[in-house]
């Protein structure tokens, strides 16, 4: 198991959940933050810090966002990051998952 970032998260990118992750596994993309699914200890100390209820033990991911699950691990697989071994060291990205790239723009045009 581990936790998985929904779709809440896009554009909102808080981060408070990467101050609460013992093992700094959570990284930014260019809309969303997403956990390296190798990296993650299964804590749970993410959950409840995300003010926008974007983290879900993957087992308990509602339906509708049971693919941020490939999301997720795809994304370090697509960027070549693979396991760095810690966000801290790694800079922010610009680009993100195809699914979460052409998530639709909740802003006005």
């Amino acid at each position: 198991m581990t936790y998985v970032i929904g779709p809440p998260c896009i554009d909102i990118k808080d981060a408070s959940c990467v101050a609460e992750c013992p093992v700094d596994c959570i990284y930014v993309g260019g809309r969303m933050l997403y956990i390296q699914p190798d990296e993650c200890i299964d804590c749970g100390a993410c959950e409840p810090a995300c003010p926008v209820e974007a983290i879900y033990p993957e087992q308990f991911l509602p339906a509708d966002f049971k693919p941020f699950t490939e999301a997720n691990a795809g994304f370090f697989e697509l960027t070549g990051l693979g396991a760095p071994g810690g966000a801290a060291g790694v800079a922010p990205r610009e680009d993100d998952h195809p699914l979460v790239a052409n998530w639709p723009d909740p802003s006005p045009a």
